[in-house]
């Protein structure tokens, strides 16, 4: 297949590899952008995974607050010098992701952090369901793995679709941020408040009120 100026620039930009090595990386994937990022870590050529490794313990914490100070989120990213944690792009990145916090509420950042008994008791619920359609075992399975992947997706911040551009991951979005900050970058922690959340609500009769009000 013919791959794109396009497709080969959005790859550079994810991975900060040489535009020769992205065009020839969708080529030996057919132009898939994820396998395509997988072929140029492997060949360690993608720079997210040539910084990776190097220790990241600068930063800052940011924040957000949001709706008239309903939600308000912190959350601590870290990269290698003090230098790039006063860089604007820097502070630009963290309070990106503060936002997307705010807006999409995942509960961990990376799949690591999901203990086993979690996933365990989602993949029970999927079993139980899928076992009512009648599929057999092996069927069962194939499902079961692809609705985790999905169950990820909704609760891990890196595989959480960007919200200011859903067609990339938080992960790409990072990806291209060490990328263009020239930096290992690292989202460590963070924390998502909602007010009220956790609180006994007062339940109220809306219809009645209004009759109550009009003197019914």
């Amino acid at each position: 297949m013919g791959i794109t100026a396009a497709q080969v620039n959005e790859l550079r930009k994810a991975t900060g590899a040489g535009l020769m090595d992205c065009k020839k990386a969708l080529a030996e994937t057919d132009g898939d952008h994820e396998k395509a990022i997988d072929y140029l870590r492997k060949k360690g050529l993608a720079a997210a995974s040539k910084k990776a490794g190097r220790v990241a313990s600068e930063g800052m914490v940011g924040s957000y607050i949001h709706a008239g100070g309903k939600i308000g989120v912190l959350v601590e990213v870290n990269c290698e010098t003090d230098f790039v944690a006063r860089n604007e792009n820097f502070q630009v990145f963290v309070k990106d992701i503060a936002m997307h916090i705010a807006a999409a509420a995942p509960q961990f950042v990376r799949r690591e952090e999901v203990s086993a008994e979690i996933v365990e008791r989602e993949k029970e619920i999927y079993r139980a369901k899928a076992r009512e359609t009648g599929k057999p075992e092996n069927i069962i399975e194939k499902i079961i793995e692809g609705q985790v992947g999905k169950f990820y997706s909704d609760i891990c911040l890196l595989e959480q679709a960007y919200v200011k551009d859903p067609d990339k991951t938080v992960q790409q979005f990072l990806n291209e941020a060490i990328a263009s900050i020239g930096e290992n970058i690292s989202i460590r922690r963070f924390v998502r408040y909602a007010l009220g959340e956790g609180l006994a609500k007062k339940e109220t009769d809306f219809a009645a009120e209004v009759a109550a009000a009009a003197g019914l």
